[in-house]
């Protein structure tokens, strides 16, 4: 790679998790759906678990949950919900066809990546070194406890001070209209992704500036 190529390259590339690096639909759906079913509760479909990921936990599990339920049950659903995820993650969750060769060539080509999600911490963390091993990530950051998840930009920009990159430069790559916000509401540009839980036609309504529909696509965006 020639000087030229290095000096426009982003300095930190900060990508989500769930509907981006991993298809993890199946497991989510199996685990709430196990949840609800302890609690007596009716179940959904993988596509109306689809409508609800997005946001963390608790909104996930009140959007799935009877229109008012009280605060003991959203609690109980989320205890539930935590302890069977723990155990069945793996078995429903894989990287999206092309994401391994891309994680790839972005490391051989030196760039800074990073993960936020706001899926817990801890199983952010176990996912990333489960699915991808052999990948560098710099940063790998889940929700946690006194720190707002996206779309609010404290994750990202925590990853950009950490990584020394002014958040100019650096991208947001997602699959939700939540990541464009984080993004804006960071500084960031953002790369939006086709293959996950939002479709092209949400994206683009919600303003998505670049949209890609392969991963092979994304280096060129990057260089």
């Amino acid at each position: 790679m020639d000087g030229s190529s290095l000096a426009g390259m982003k300095s930190c590339v900060i990508f989500d998790l769930d509907g981006t690096l991993v298809d993890s639909l199946s497991g989510i759906a199996g685990s709430l759906n196990r949840s609800l079913a302890a609690h007596g509760l009716p179940q959904h479909s993988e596509a109306a678990v689809r409508s609800f990921v997005g946001n963390g936990l608790e909104n996930l599990v009140r959007r799935a949950a009877p229109a008012g339920a009280d605060s003991a049950l959203i609690g109980s659903l989320i205890r539930a919900f935590k302890e069977d995820y723990e155990l069945t993650w793996a078995e429903g969750t894989t990287a999206y066809p092309g994401i391994h060769g891309l994680l790839g060539e972005l490391v051989k080509s030196g760039h800074p990546l990073a993960v936020l999600s706001n899926k817990t911490h801890p199983f952010t963390v176990a996912m990333v070194r489960a699915v991808f091993p052999q990948i560098h990530f710099a940063m790998v950051l889940g929700q946690r406890d006194g720190i707002p998840h996206k779309p609010h930009p404290a994750g990202a920009l925590q990853i950009a001070g950490t990584m020394g990159a002014a958040p100019e430069n650096c991208v947001v790559i997602g699959d939700s209209t939540m990541d464009l916000e984080t993004a804006a509401n960071a500084g960031m540009e953002a790369i939006a992704v086709s293959w996950g839980y939002h479709d092209r036609e949400r994206l683009l309504a919600a303003g998505a500036a670049k949209l890609i529909d392969d991963p092979s696509e994304l280096p060129a965006l990057l260089a």
